[in-house]
């Protein structure tokens, strides 16, 4: 299976995209034209990707309904992405978004107590209750239905490049053993592939390989034509300091080891601080001017290594009003993480992104992955992640911190 007709030889700089007056409420207040001037600006900055989300409670209501005015909207919004001469990478079955578990009531498991991130139904009620297992079953059932809808309505769209089976979707629930993972994505990829003709992979992200989530790249990649891969230095555990520009690299090589798949780096970049400020909420952050220099070393490392491509986390900070609102209320830092003001005003990055744009470079051919082993790897965390990164670093000339 591979990636509709499409010549992956442009390395991909792409955008990951929510609206920063509505941020997750999109679908409930979809603005085409207030969306249609960002895609117009992202365009002239010269990325060619918009990754954006699909969140399930709004696509999918009830467990047997699609939302038919959000399906609509979906393919207005590939319509006008298309327009400006982008490519997207709808997100389904979002699911995890920025700290929060967005998800259609039906889908919960009384027996499953929401834990780490809160859990927020479709009328926008905090649950109590954690997702069911949706690697299996009815709820796989149910997201095939979905999936086979939505893919039939964008059937050959030309503004699609891969669909993402979920954002993260291990912080929703970990599958019970790395088959149900293999097995579901499988089901999903040949769904989405029957009835779009267009190809799928999914939003692996740092925690996939910092624990056991039963998770295996090796498998659960193994129906996609490319992995993704998502990291943030601010949250990395082996970062040797806030701004490290080997840990977005190290990930994708550790992803490439396993997958035996090339890699497109989905989300990486950090919250933005004022000058002088390293923490907000808890959380590292990084001013304006070490924005730039993060983002060009990153860029550089994952060319020269390989990678098809880079999306930076995201396109705007958020709207001072949103601030009280989920999930804002409770991590202030993921209001900052754009190119573009709350204000739409450009932060230094966007040009630095933009310069990087113009020089349209095409994937190159990297070295050999650092790590291959992923069996040991697994069966030796926590400790297999530092001696993976030592490794990495001295392949790579970079300085291995000292024990």
């Amino acid at each position: 299976m591979v990636v509709k007709a499409r010549a992956m030889a442009p390395f991909l700089l792409g955008i990951n995209y929510w609206p920063r007056t509505t941020a997750m409420e999109m679908w409930r207040r979809f603005d085409l034209g207030a969306i249609d001037d960002d895609l117009a600006r992202i365009a002239e900055l010269g990325f060619n990707v918009v990754r954006f989300f699909l969140r399930w409670a709004d696509f999918q209501p009830e467990p047997d309904a699609v939302e038919r005015g959000a399906a609509t909207d979906f393919v207005r919004l590939l319509d006008r992405a298309h327009a400006h001469g982008l490519l997207t990478m709808p997100t389904l079955f979002c699911g995890h978004m920025s700290g929060v578990n967005w998800l259609p009531a039906w889908s919960l498991d009384r027996t499953n107590a929401s834990t780490r991130f809160r859990t927020i139904v479709g009328d926008g009620t905090i649950s109590p209750y954690g997702c069911g297992d949706f690697y299996t079953g009815d709820l796989l059932e149910r997201q095939r239905m979905l999936a086979r809808h939505l893919g039939d309505r964008a059937r050959d769209h030309a503004a699609l490049l891969a669909w993402d089976l979920g954002n993260e979707f291990s912080n929703v629930r970990a599958p019970r053993t790395a088959q149900e993972g293999r097995e579901w994505s499988a089901a999903l990829t040949q769904d989405l592939f029957e009835t779009s003709n267009v190809a799928a992979t999914a939003g692996l992200h740092g925690e996939d390989i910092e624990e056991d989530r039963h998770i295996r790249p090796s498998s659960i990649a193994q129906p996609w034509p490319f992995a993704t891969m998502h990291g943030y230095s601010v949250y990395s555990k082996v970062a040797r300091d806030r701004s490290d520009p080997e840990v977005v690299p190290f990930l994708a090589d550790l992803i490439a080891s396993f997958a035996g798949k090339p890699v497109c780096f989905t989300e990486f970049g950090n919250p933005t601080c004022p000058h002088g400020v390293r923490e907000m909420s808890g959380h590292a952050c990084l001013d304006e001017d070490e924005m730039t220099r993060y983002a060009q070393a990153v860029l550089e490392r994952l060319h020269q290594r390989g990678a098809l491509g880079a999306f930076w986390w995201c396109w705007a900070d958020y709207a001072r009003e949103l601030a009280d609102t989920p999930p804002f209320d409770r991590a202030k830092h993921e209001l900052t993480f754009g190119i573009v003001r709350c204000d739409g005003s450009e932060k230094p990055v966007a040009q630095t992104l933009a310069a990087f744009a113009r020089e349209r470079r095409e994937v190159r051919a990297g070295p050999q992955p650092t790590l291959a082993d992923e069996q040991r790897y697994y069966a030796e965390l926590p400790d297999s992640l530092g001696r993976a990164y030592d490794v990495y670093l001295r392949a790579h000339g970079a300085a291995v911190p000292q024990a």
